[in-house]
């Protein structure tokens, strides 16, 4: 189980072959690694599944291998005989469901064994031979927003960009950058690309590299034409047989980062708002991490003195507004009742 999407495995996959599995969306979120906060979204699983399925099928039209199958629902509504039906996200859409259920294709996992803050990637690849997931998050970056990590790792002339410190606004890179980061560590961090080549293992980093650009290039497109500007973003990769397929949820409120006009439309705006109402909170998350750093501890959120506060229940309605009208507007269609995007963007303005 992830924080905000549980996991079902269907058919187990093999050293050889592919398994068979879901991803099953709530509407739990989750900001700064904490995991499950205390407080739903009401409808924010439908929309981010209706939004990855849709990125999906998009991403295949351009020739981009990927692990989705397609959304499942209840096989009546599709005229089914099986009592789920695996279908594409149209299909779905025209019997007036919003699915909340992706299909997917599984590789394999294994134990990513540690000591404390040292992980052993050479036992993990291993046991995974020629059919694993590859454990990076393969990171691209269009503009560097302000919640933006690379501010603390980097200085703009790094970049090409004309400025001696980063301003207090929104900064476009000259051209896209992408970073490699771990994905199985308590906390993550962000690697060189000699780190990166060897947790990769047998898949190929300029590949990989390759990847992350053509898919960064296909969601910008997509979202300037529904007035969106695309940000940053990551994809996740799994390695079969000497293919790099792109794994996990691609291009969604949550995954990414979205702008409209000027304002951001993604998790983005729950991080702000706990940073501009929860500063303890805040502060106590990050005096944690450093103090694992410190220690050499994987399990930062135990060095915690403090939990987060539920949120009142107009900044939940704006979060749901946000998100739905926001998917509403990226696919071009009325798939949730809700605000047009502009009223729910000019909502999270003023929170």
């Amino acid at each position: 189980m992830t924080s905000v999407k549980d996991f079902r495995i269907d058919q187990e996959p093999t050293a050889e072959d592919l398994g068979r599995g879901a991803f099953v969306f709530t509407d739990d979120y989750s900001v700064f690694d904490w995991g499950k906060m205390p407080d739903e979204i009401p409808q924010k699983g439908a929309s981010l599944c209706t939004m990855g399925a849709y990125n999906f099928e998009v991403l295949e039209q351009n020739h981009i291998p990927t692990h989705y199958e397609g959304v499942a629902v209840p096989g009546e509504a599709v005229g089914a005989d099986a009592e789920r039906a695996v279908v594409d996200l149209s299909e779905a859409l025209v019997a007036g469901i919003a699915p909340r259920e992706m299909v997917i294709s599984l590789t394999q996992v294994p134990d990513l064994p540690h000591d404390g803050a040292d992980y052993d990637y050479d036992a993990y690849h291993e046991a995974a031979g020629e059919n694993y997931l590859i454990p990076l998050e393969i990171v691209f970056r269009n503009t560097v927003p302000v919640g933006s990590s690379l501010r603390k790792r980097s200085e703009p002339t790094e970049y090409g960009l004309d400025y001696e410190e980063w301003p207090d606004e929104p900064v476009d890179l000259p051209e896209p950058i992408v970073e490699f980061s771990t994905k199985y560590e308590k906390q993550d961090r962000y690697l060189d690309r000699e780190q990166a080549d060897r947790i990769a293992g047998a898949a190929d980093i300029d590949r990989l590299e390759e990847l992350a650009l053509s898919v960064d290039h296909i969601l910008t497109e997509q979202a300037a034409r529904s007035g969106f500007v695309h940000e940053d973003g990551k994809i996740e990769c799994f390695y079969h047989e000497g293919e790099i397929r792109v794994a996990d949820v691609v291009g969604t409120f949550d995954e990414n980062r979205f702008s409209y006009d000027g304002q951001e439309v993604s998790k983005e705006v729950l991080r702000q708002y706990h940073k501009r109402t929860q500063p303890e909170w805040v502060a106590a998350v990050s005096e944690a991490k450093d103090a694992a750093d410190e220690r050499g501890v994987a399990d930062w959120k135990s060095l915690c003195d403090r939990e987060p506060e539920p949120l009142e229940s107009a900044v939940i309605e704006t979060a749901r507004d946000l998100y739905c009208a926001g998917m509403n507007a990226y696919v071009g269609g009325d798939v949730f009742d809700a605000p047009d995007i502009d009223t729910a963007v000019e909502a999270a303005r003023e929170l």
